[in-house]
């Protein structure tokens, strides 16, 4: 197993972790992720440290909690081998106070967290969203108190816009507090928006990124293929998706230089994803997730090999989006806005 360094940190992390929102099935939507309970929990665990991924993550709302309470259970005995990364921001409640990243709600999701984790501090926390109502200044300082306190060793965000994360980097850098050493975003061949914006941030401040649903709901996963029904068990169909409105002309062209480089290499299309991923500027961790055995040891063998330059630029190609406004007006004056040499459209 490959461990980068996280961010501006000194924190090394493997490139795959694993997620946890298949724990539980707590409500409907988390029943189209997954139903694990604590038993195969500890088996897919043990396979994941097996691989060399020590790095487990979870949230709060993650069926209401009950997604912490099983990884917790899971983890008896193992908590010094490993590294837990959980979020909070959501609605935890029907209270005016149950979500958002307020001092009131962030301690109180924090001291929840860990008891259901039944452990003394968390490794990784990530403020699962950006909490336009609270002052970016009562945030961090919240998270600043909390990591010297020892609850919490590192901070991070996910689904921050560009402004949303340098702003906080900015009042983090002003008041010598801790900084948000990764951003947990949404990013694969199929939606590339992250690399309009967040992706040169992150270049710029050594922010790293850890990438969720990097198959795109399943979409990459192989189910999907050229005149066949879309089908019917997969997340998606199930209610349990996430991203923008299918494109099933782009999924398909994407699908069609899945399926020639997987014919090159002897590797599954979704491996052959989650390893393109593995190449791209700033990321360093990807999210991997799993309802059974099988499915978790097919996305471990995503690494210990790399795609060709030519691999990789066939797939750029094929899944290179158009830029929207102010992107594409920038790219007119390379001269003023050079381009990362990885990215070119």
């Amino acid at each position: 197993m490959e461990y980068r360094q996280l961010g501006a940190s000194g924190l090394k992390v493997p490139v795959l972790s694993f997620g946890t929102a298949t724990f539980g099935g707590g409500n409907e939507f988390f029943k189209a992720w997954g139903s694990t309970q604590v038993e195969e929990a500890g088996r897919l665990i043990n396979l994941c440290l097996d691989a060399g991924v020590n790095l487990f993550d979870t949230a709060n709302v993650y069926s209401n909690g009950l997604s912490e309470e099983i990884l917790g259970q899971a983890l008896k005995g193992l908590r010094d081998q490993v590294l837990i990364s959980t979020k909070a921001t959501f609605s935890m409640g029907d209270g005016p106070n149950d979500l958002g990243s307020s001092r009131f709600h962030l301690i109180k999701q924090c001291e929840d967290s860990l008891k259901r984790l039944n452990t003394d501090h968390i490794d990784i926390y990530h403020m699962h969203g950006f909490d336009a109502n609270t002052p970016v200044e009562e945030t961090l300082k919240t998270l600043e108190n909390l990591v010297e306190s020892g609850k919490v060793r590192y901070i991070a965000c996910s689904n921050f816009s560009g402004w949303h994360l340098m702003k906080s980097l900015s009042v983090s850098e002003r008041y010598g507090w801790s900084r948000y050493i990764a951003h947990q975003a949404y990013y694969s061949l199929l939606d590339r928006e992250f690399e309009w914006e967040l992706m040169p941030l992150g270049i710029d401040q050594k922010v790293g990124t850890i990438v969720w649903s990097p198959l795109a709901s399943g979409r990459l996963s192989g189910k999907y293929r050229r005149n066949q029904p879309l089908p019917a068990d997969n997340r998606v169909q199930q209610g349990g998706g996430h991203g923008p409105a299918l494109n099933e002309e782009r999924l398909y062209t994407i699908m069609d230089a899945l399926d020639e480089v997987s014919a090159e290499t002897g590797k599954t299309v979704a491996q052959i994803s989650l390893n393109w991923l593995l190449q791209r500027p700033t990321v360093s961790n990807i999210v991997i997730g799993a309802r059974n055995e099988e499915q978790l040891k097919q996305n471990l063998e995503a690494v210990g090999w790399n795609l060709t330059t030519e691999q990789v630029k066939k797939l750029d190609e094929a899944s290179k989006p158009e830029p929207i406004y102010p992107y594409w007006h920038q790219r007119q004056s390379e001269e003023l806005n050079p381009l990362p040499v990885f990215y070119k459209g």
